[in-house]
C-alpha cells in the first residue's frame, strides 16, 4: 500500500509538467499581447526577451511556493494519506480546466484556478473527517483558511473594476497629451512620458519579481542595513522620485543622442518584467503543489508513521524549494512558450477584442453588451453638450489617426492591433497596479489585471467603436463570467475529485487515462484543424482590380463547391438511411459555410474602398458572385434543415424509388460541383462555357423527377409529409443548380471582358 504514494508522486511529478505547458499557454497572453499588438519589434526579439524573462523569474520563484503548503488550509489538521489526495485531485482538475479554457482560446487566471481547486478538495476532505467524526458544519473553519479566500474573491471583483478603469483614464489622457503623432511630438515629451513608465515598470520588476524571492531578506550597507523587502516597502517615495528623474534623464539622452524610439525601450522592458512576474510568482501554480506533495512525502518516510496517522504540520515550515527543479520547470515554460498554438489562441482573442479597426468578431451581442454601448453612447452625447467646443474640438484632434497605419480592415493582418503609446500604457498600468496590490498584500491576478487594462486602454482610444463596440462588450463580458465560472468550475470538481479518490484510490489511473484521452484529442484537433484552415475556409479578396478579383475569387469559389458537394451529398444520404446524427452534424457544417460567406458579404465595404478608380467593373462582378454564393448556401440550408425536420419528427422513410430518384440526382450534383471545384482550383477558366452546356441535361434530371412524384401523389402516395418533403428537396436542388450556373455565366463574361484588353493591347 506504501507503494500507491510513490505512484502518486511520480504521477504528480508528470502532472506538473503538463501543468506547466497548459499554463503557460494560458499565460502567455499576459506579456505578449502588447508587444504582438503594436508589432513595435519582431516576432522573434519578443520572444526572446519573453524567455529571459521566464528563465530569470523561474529561478526567483522559491519564497512564493508557500501557498500551495500553507496559504488556503491548514496543514496540520490532515494525516498525510488525505494531503495526497488533495493534491492529487487538485493537479488533475488544474490540467482539465486550463486545457479547456486553452482550446476555446479563452484567458483565465492560473491563480484563481489553483486557489479554488486547493480549497475545494480540502473542504471535500475536511467535510469527510468532520462526518466521519459525527462534527458539524461549523467545525469546516479549524481546516480551512477562511480569511484568504475572502481574499481572493476581494481581489477579482477590484481587480476587474479598477484595472479596467485605470487603464481607460490613463490612456485617455496620454492620447490627449501624446495624440497620434506622438513621434513628432519635442524629445522632451517622450522622455517624460519614458521615464514614468520605466519607473513603474522598474519599481513593478522590484516588488513583483524580487519581494517574494528568498532573495528578498538580504540586507544591504547601501540601503542602511535593511533588507531588499523592507527598503521596499518603507522607501517607495524616495525610490520613484530618484527612479523617475533618472529614467526622464535616460530616455532624453537616448532619443537626442541616439536617436532610439523610447516607446520601443519601453514595450521591450515591460514585457521582460511582466514575464519575469508571471515565472516569478505564478510558477506555484503550476508546480507549487507536486513539491509539497514530494516534499511531505520526504517527511512522511523518514517518519515511520502510518500515512493515516502522521500530521502535516511540517508543511506549516518553509522549506526552500531546488533550484534545480525552478530551472527545470523555466525550461518547460520556455519551450512551450515557442510552441504552443494554444498560447497563440489566447493572445489572439485579447488582441482581437482590443483592435483599432474592424475584425472578424469572435463574440455574439447580448442584451447586456447592447444595454451598456447604448447607456455609454448617451453619457458621452450629454458630456459632450455640457463640454465646451474649443476643448471638444482639442480632444477630436488629438484622437485622428492622420497616418493611416491603424486604418486596419479584417484583411490586414500585418497591420498593428494598436500604437506604440497604447502598448506603452499597457504594460505601464499593469505594472503600477500590481505593484500597489502586492505592496498592500492583495491577492491580485495578473491575468486579471493585464486583460482589464487592455480592455480599457481600448475603449478610451476609441478601439470600440459604433460598428464593433456590442461585439467587443460581449466579449468582454464572456472573458469575466469565465473568470467566476472558473472559481466555481475549479471548486466544484476538485471537491468532487477529491471524494471519488477518497472512495478508491482506483479512480486515479481512470482520471489520468481521460486526461491522455482528453489531451490527444486535442492536440490532434488542433492540428487538423490548422490543416484544414487553408483548404477549408474562405479568404477575403484583397485585389484592386477585375482580373485580380477573378482569380482571387477562384479561390473561395472552389472551397465553396468542394465544401457544398460533401454538404448536399451528406443531406441526401442522412435522409436516405434515417441517419439523425450524420444530419445534424451537417447542419453544423451548413451553418459554418453560410457563416462564412455572410463574412465576406460584411467585408464588402472594405473591398470596394480598395478599388482602383479604373476597375469600379469589379465592384459589380464581386458582390453578383457574393450574391449567387449565398444563393448556394440558402439551397443548402434549407435542403438539410428539411431533411433533418422529417428524420428527427420520426416521419415516415422515403419509398424506394423515391431514395434511388434522390440518390441519381445527388450523383449529378456530385459531379457537376466537382467539376466546378476543379474547374477554379485549377483556374482552368477556358472549360466555363462547356460546364455552363450541361444546364440542360441536369435541370431535365431533375425536373423528370418532380414529374414522377406527381404521378405518384395521384396514384400511390398517401404520406403528405413525404410528398411535401421530396418536392421541396427537389425543388430547391432546381433553385441550387441555377444559382451555381449564373455565377459561372456571371463569371464567364467577367472573365472575358477583363482578357480582351490584354489581348488588344498585344
Amino acid at each position: 500500500m506504501d507503494n500507491i504514494y510513490l505512484l502518486m508522486i511520480v504521477a504528480l511529478a508528470v502532472l506538473a509538467v503538463a501543468d506547466l505547458v497548459v499554463g503557460v499557454s494560458n499565460d502567455a497572453v499576459n506579456f505578449l499581447n502588447s508587444a504582438i499588438g503594436s508589432k513595435a519589434i519582431s516576432f522573434k526579439t519578443i520572444m526572446i526577451v519573453a524567455s529571459i524573462g521566464i528563465a530569470v523569474g523561474a529561478v526567483f520563484s522559491s519564497g512564493m511556493m508557500e501557498v500551495a503548503r500553507k496559504g488556503i488550509f491548514n496543514p496540520g489538521e490532515f494525516m498525510f494519506s488525505e494531503i495526497m489526495i488533495i493534491f492529487m485531485a487538485v493537479m488533475i482538475t488544474d490540467i482539465l480546466l486550463l486545457d479547456f479554457f486553452n482550446t476555446i482560446g479563452m484567458p483565465t487566471s492560473t491563480t484563481v484556478s489553483i486557489v479554488f481547486e486547493l480549497l475545494g478538495a480540502a473542504v471535500a476532505m475536511a467535510l469527510i473527517k468532520i462526518g466521519a467524526d459525527s462534527g458539524s458544519f461549523s467545525d469546516l473553519v479549524i481546516y480551512i483558511n477562511t480569511s484568504k479566500a475572502t481574499q481572493i474573491i476581494f481581489g477579482i471583483l477590484l481587480s476587474v473594476f479598477v484595472a479596467f478603469s485605470v487603464g481607460a483614464i490613463v490612456q485617455w489622457v496620454s492620447r490627449v497629451l501624446l495624440s497620434y503623432d506622438f513621434e513628432n511630438k519635442a524629445a522632451w515629451v517622450s522622455a517624460i512620458f519614458g521615464g514614468v513608465a520605466i519607473t513603474a515598470i522598474s519599481y513593478f520588476i522590484l516588488m513583483k519579481g524580487i519581494k517574494g524571492t528568498s532573495y528578498a531578506k538580504l540586507s544591504f550597507d547601501v540601503i542602511g542595513g535593511l533588507t531588499i523587502k523592507d527598503f521596499l516597502e518603507t522607501k517607495v517615495t524616495s525610490i520613484i522620485a530618484v527612479s523617475s528623474v533618472f529614467w526622464s534623464l535616460f530616455s532624453y539622452a537616448l532619443i537626442v543622442f541616439f536617436k532610439t524610439n523610447i516607446y520601443k525601450i519601453i514595450i521591450l522592458i515591460g514585457t521582460f518584467a511582466l514575464a519575469l512576474a508571471f515565472a516569478g510568482n505564478d510558477l506555484v501554480n503550476f508546480i507549487g503543489v507536486p513539491i509539497a506533495a514530494w516534499q511531505s512525502y520526504e517527511a512522511w518516510v523518514a517518519s515511520g508513521v502510518a500515512a493515516n496517522e502522521f500530521s502535516m504540520e511540517v508543511l506549516s515550515s518553509k522549506v526552500p524549494t531546488p533550484n534545480a527543479l525552478l530551472f527545470a520547470a523555466g525550461l518547460v515554460m520556455v519551450v512551450t512558450l515557442w510552441f504552443s498554438k494554444k498560447a497563440q489562441r489566447v493572445v489572439k482573442t485579447e488582441l482581437d477584442l482590443a483592435k483599432q479597426g474592424d475584425t472578424r468578431e469572435r463574440f455574439n451581442p447580448n442584451f447586456l453588451s447592447r444595454f451598456l454601448v447604448r447607456f455609454a453612447s448617451k453619457s458621452s452625447l450629454l458630456i459632450d453638450k455640457v463640454t465646451p467646443k474649443p476643448v471638444n474640438d482639442f480632444i477630436e484632434k488629438q484622437f485622428v489617426e492622420k497616418s493611416g497605419v491603424l486604418s486596419a480592415t479584417i484583411t490586414d493582418e500585418d497591420k498593428p492591433a494598436f500604437d506604440l503609446v497604447r502598448a506603452s500604457v499597457n504594460l505601464m498600468v499593469a505594472g503600477i497596479l500590481i505593484s500597489i496590490a502586492t505592496s498592500y498584500k492583495l491577492p491580485l491576478s495578473t491575468t486579471y489585471v493585464t486583460f482589464m487594462v487592455a480592455m480599457g486602454t481600448s475603449l478610451a482610444d476609441r478601439a470600440w467603436g459604433s460598428e464593433s463596440a456590442v461585439y467587443r462588450v460581449a466579449g468582454v463580458l464572456n472573458v469575466i463570467a469565465g473568470w467566476f465560472g472558473t472559481a466555481l468550475i475549479a471548486f466544484t470538481a476538485a471537491g468532487t475529485i477529491a471524494y471519488l479518490i477518497n472512495f478508491s484510490v482506483g479512480v486515479i489511473p481512470v482520471l489520468l487515462l481521460i486526461i491522455i484521452t482528453i489531451g490527444v484529442k486535442n492536440y490532434l484537433k488542433g492540428n487538423n484543424a490548422s490543416e484544414t484552415n487553408d483548404e477549408e475556409n474562405l479568404s477575403i479578396d484583397e485585389s484592386s482590380s477585375l482580373q485580380g478579383v477573378i482569380f482571387e475569387s477562384s479561390k473561395n469559389i472552389s472551397k465553396v463547391m468542394k465544401r457544398g458537394e460533401k454538404v448536399y451529398t451528406n443531406a441526401i444520404e442522412g435522409l436516405s438511411k434515417q441517419d439523425l446524427d450524420l444530419l445534424k452534424k451537417n447542419k453544423k457544417q451548413t451553418s459554418k459555410l453560410s457563416k462564412d460567406v455572410d463574412e465576406l458579404r460584411d467585408n464588402l465595404f472594405y473591398f470596394i474602398k480598395n478599388l482602383d478608380e479604373s476597375s469600379l467593373n469589379a465592384s459589380n462582378f464581386y458582390i453578383n458572385l457574393l450574391g449567387h454564393l449565398q444563393d448556394v448556401t440558402q439551397s443548402l440550408e434549407y435542403i438539410n434543415k428539411a431533411s433533418y425536420k422529417h428524420v428527427n419528427n420520426n416521419h415516415s422513410k422515403l419509398k424506394l424509388s423515391q431514395i434511388r430518384e434522390l440518390i441519381e440526382v445527388n450523383s449529378s450534383v456530385s459531379e457537376l460541383f466537382m467539376e466546378v471545384n476543379e474547374l477554379y482550383k485549377n483556374k482552368s477558366f477556358n472549360k466555363i462555357k462547356s460546364v455552363i452546356k450541361k444546364k440542360d441535361g441536369i435541370n431535365k434530371l431533375v425536373q423528370d423527377k418532380i414529374l414522377a412524384q406527381v404521378a405518384r401523389t395521384r396514384s400511390e402516395e398517401k404520406s403528405p409529409k413525404n410528398t411535401t418533403l421530396y418536392f421541396g428537396v427537389l425543388q430547391e436542388t432546381k433553385d441550387l443548380l441555377n444559382a451555381v450556373m449564373n455565377l459561372l455565366s456571371d463569371y464567364n463574361e467577367s472573365h472575358d471582358s477583363s482578357v480582351e484588353p490584354a489581348k488588344l493591347d498585344r
